[in-house]
């Protein structure tokens, strides 16, 4: 199966599981401090981790905390930061927060290379498309920047199949980013083929659905206030039964490999495409080495079959909120 991947058709290698940077700092309800998370991200390395992946609207920290954490060993990590979003008011319908006109886009990336302490980011996405900028002209704006040494590649996140096509002409994409998990499929039909086509990595946000998929998270489980899981259909108690034969399948997969339910959703992902990246979060370096330890589960052909042929027969409840 291999632990690192190649990053779109770039010489950049990255592991097969990098880490995800969001929930230190944003949609759980609280900020986590920054030397425990330093020493997480520095712990993740030591574990095999090499894509580290962040956001300024993740609150302008977790930058900070990760740029401080791989300071000592930063030619050895990939970082991914993004543009795009500049005020988190987006989070509650608000366009006016999306900007990625050429000037914005230029003040953005200086001020994410100063608060991640470094001279060039090696992944650059647009967090969201912007609706008053042409996909031709951030492309335009991305080849300027890696000409200028600031970026060494780029890439979008949830933008259509169109957008991706026609900023693709101009300056090659290396990485979409959306979410793909056992309980939401919706990108094997249309981004999957597209990621094959171009020759583009697939980099798979809440690859656990936000926790969900370890298992961990009863019905009935009180969340912190802000924690954006109270609000969502799949982990109150008609998500958690209604997605019951889903569970008992990745259970029955964790019994069979000794392995944990996280880390069957994690291997599940990274043996089905060789150009599938999953990123899951954590702020437990339990947490950490179980998720990258997932490289190590094998899956036969014959049970990946298996796998799929259960999950076409299932009605899965995903990761909408109300």
């Amino acid at each position: 199966m291999g632990k690192t991947r190649k990053l779109g058709q770039t010489e950049i290698e990255i592991s097969a599981i990098g880490y995800g940077c969001m929930g230190q700092t944003h949609a759980y309800g609280v900020v986590e401090t920054e030397n425990a998370m330093v020493d997480l991200m520095r712990y993740a390395h030591e574990e095999g981790y090499t894509f580290f992946d962040t956001a300024p609207i993740y609150g302008e920290e977790n930058e900070r905390y990760l740029g401080k954490a791989v300071a000592a060993f930063r030619k050895e990590t990939v970082i991914a930061t993004k543009f795009g979003i500049v005020d988190e008011s987006f989070f509650m319908g608000n366009e006016e927060a999306l900007n990625s006109s050429r000037t914005s886009i230029l003040q953005q990336v200086d001020a994410s290379l100063k608060r991640l302490g470094t001279d060039y980011i090696d992944l650059y996405y647009q967090h969201r498309i912007d609706p008053k900028a042409e996909p031709e002209e951030v492309a335009k704006t991305m080849q300027e920047l890696i000409k200028a040494g600031k970026i060494r590649s780029w890439g979008v996140s949830f933008a259509p199949e169109d957008y991706i096509r026609r900023a693709h002409a101009v300056c090659k994409i290396s990485a979409i980013e959306n979410m793909y998990s056992f309980v939401a499929r919706q990108d094997e039909e249309t981004y999957f083929p597209l990621c094959e086509e171009l020759g583009i990595t697939y980099v798979s946000a809440c690859p656990l659905a936000k926790g969900y998929l370890s298992n961990c998270y009863p019905a009935g489980t009180q969340y912190r206030e802000g924690d954006w899981r109270a609000e969502m259909n799949l982990f109150k108690k008609e998500g958690i039964d209604a997605n019951r034969n889903l569970m008992d399948l990745i259970m029955e997969f964790a019994g069979r490999k000794r392995a944990t339910p996280a880390q069957i959703a994690l291997a599940w992902e990274i043996t089905k495409k060789p150009y599938l990246v999953p990123i899951p979060g954590t702020t437990k370096k339990e947490r950490v080495r179980e998720n990258f330890h997932a490289v190590n589960v094998e899956l036969s052909p014959d049970e990946m079959q298996e796998i799929e042929e259960a999950l076409s027969h299932m009605d899965i409840v995903g990761m909408g909120r109300e």
